[in-house]
Parts: C-alpha cells; sequence; structure tokens
C-alpha cells in the first residue's frame, strides 16, 4: 500500500510523529554536556558530546559548557590593614568539572563565583599592608584563588587561577610613594658620593705614603702636572711652591726687633 492510500488522518499522524522524533535529537559540540531531567528527576550521567535523544516533555535538557571561562569582577573597595583606602579589581578563571552538580545545586555558577570572589578579594586584601600587596601580589592571588576554589567545589566549579589586575591609589598617596622613593634615592647617592670621597681620601694617603719613600717621585709628578699644563696652549704657568719655603721667606723678610736690656 502506498503513501497515497493512507488516509489523510493517518498522514497527518505520520507527520506528526517524524516532526516529534526530528526535534528530539540534539547535537552537544565536544566542549558540551547535556544534564537530563526525566520527568523531574536527575538522570545519573550526563549525555554527550554527538546525538543524543530528549524525549520531550518527560525530558529536558540543560547544556553546560566545560570551557574555561574568564570572569572579571568590578573594581573593590578596600582599606587596608595600614589603613589605606584603594580600589582593587581582578580576573578569575574557572571551568565546570561535574555539570549536574553545576546544573542542579547552583542556579547560576557563573554568577555565584562573582559574589564569592568580590567577598574574598575585600576580606583578604583588607588583612595585609600596601606595601605587601604591591611586593608579594603572587601570593594573595594563590591564597584567593584557593579559598574561592573551596566555595565553589560543592557545585562542580573549578577555579584554577585569580589575578589582581589592577591597584588604584589615592593621588595622596601616589604623591607621598613618589617622595619616599626620592628620598631613598637621595640617601643613596649621598652615600655612593661619600663611600667616594672616602677611597679617593684613602687612595690619597697611599699615594703620600709612597711618595715619602721616594722624594724624586714628587718632581716627576710636578713636571707631569707642567706637560698636562703645555698641552692646551696656556700662557699662564702655575709654579706650586711648598708651604715651608714660603714660611722661611716670611721669617726672613720680618725685622727682628731690639731686644730690650734686662733691668
Amino acid at each position: 500500500m502506498s503513501a497515497s492510500d493512507l488516509p489523510i488522518p493517518m498522514l497527518f499522524f505520520c507527520a506528526i510523529v517524524l516532526l516529534y522524533l526530528v526535534n528530539c535529537i540534539k547535537i552537544l559540540r565536544e566542549y558540551e554536556r547535556g544534564v537530563i531531567f526525566s520527568l523531574g528527576r536527575l538522570r545519573s550521567e550526563p549525555k554527550g558530546p554527538g546525538i543524543i535523544f530528549v524525549f520531550r516533555p518527560v525530558q529536558q535538557m540543560v547544556r553546560i559548557s566545560l570551557r574555561q571561562e574568564v570572569l572579571e569582577v568590578p573594581a573593590q573597595d578596600v582599606i587596608t590593614r595600614d589603613n589605606v583606602t584603594i580600589k582593587v579589581n581582578a580576573v578569575v578563571t574557572l571551568y565546570v568539572v561535574n555539570p549536574n552538580d553545576a546544573a542542579v545545586k547552583v542556579a547560576n555558577y557563573v554568577y555565584q563565583t562573582s559574589q564569592f570572589a568580590q567577598t574574598t578579594l575585600r576580606s583578604v586584601l583588607g588583612e595585609v599592608e600596601l606595601d605587601e600587596l604591591l611586593s608579594h601580589r603572587d601570593k594573595l592571588n594563590l591564597k584567593i584563588q584557593t579559598i574561592i576554589d573551596q566555595r565553589t567545589e560543592p557545585f562542580g566549579v573549578k577555579v584554577t587561577s585569580v589575578e589582581v589586575k589592577q591597584v588604584d591609589l589615592p593621588d595622596q598617596m601616589l604623591r607621598a610613594m613618589a617622595k619616599q622613593a626620592e628620598a631613598a634615592r637621595e640617601a643613596r647617592a649621598k652615600i655612593l658620593h661619600a663611600e667616594g670621597e672616602f677611597d679617593a681620601a684613602q687612595k690619597l694617603v697611599d699615594a703620600a705614603a709612597l711618595m715619602a719613600t721616594q722624594p724624586m717621585t714628587l718632581q716627576l709628578r710636578y713636571l707631569q702636572t707642567l706637560t698636562e699644563i703645555g698641552v692646551e696652549k696656556n700662557t699662564t704657568i702655575v709654579f706650586p711652591l711648598p708651604m715651608e719655603l714660603m714660611t722661611l721667606l716670611n721669617k726672613m723678610a720680618t725685622p727682628k726687633l731690639p731686644e730690650t736690656p734686662k733691668s
């Protein structure tokens, strides 16, 4: 019997059944899983990937993605341990490890993780000082990630990393930090200058001690200085005189006063 011999109601019935079966076919990608509810009850294992059948309305399916998702935590006002008010935002990376728990135990696992991240960020960073926040950020990121991961584990979500993205400081604090850095640089410069002066003085002492053993070296040094002055083609030549010679000349030029007779 051909299809044309079937009555019209039977043809409508066959068409409806065919459309129903086609509608029951679902295709899940490699990174997707289908959580199946049969008469409202959860099946033991999620379906997918590939072609699956969902016989509605008896069965219902919830698609869960297993890919990593990046969640940006909004800027939070944090008061550090040393009473500095800052704004901090972060980036959280997560993915689903148990589709059934993610579909049943929480209404929206992304929103839930976002709220956990905001509260944890404020509580952890509020326990540290500003210098520790700026210098030990990796340790704080690991601590925040561990706390959030422990709180999201019951609903099948794994938090792989938390990165503090940006720390906004008040203008007054920026100016104070700039002054502190400038003062530290000036202190190091003065220390280096003093060390240089000390080394130069030590070298001069060593040179003087060496020249004292050989007086001729002083004369050679004097001649070398004259040679360096002459290279510049100057018309003025400076002849250094020893201070002992100047003292001797002053004594010779000063007339002696006559001695008064003793009574």
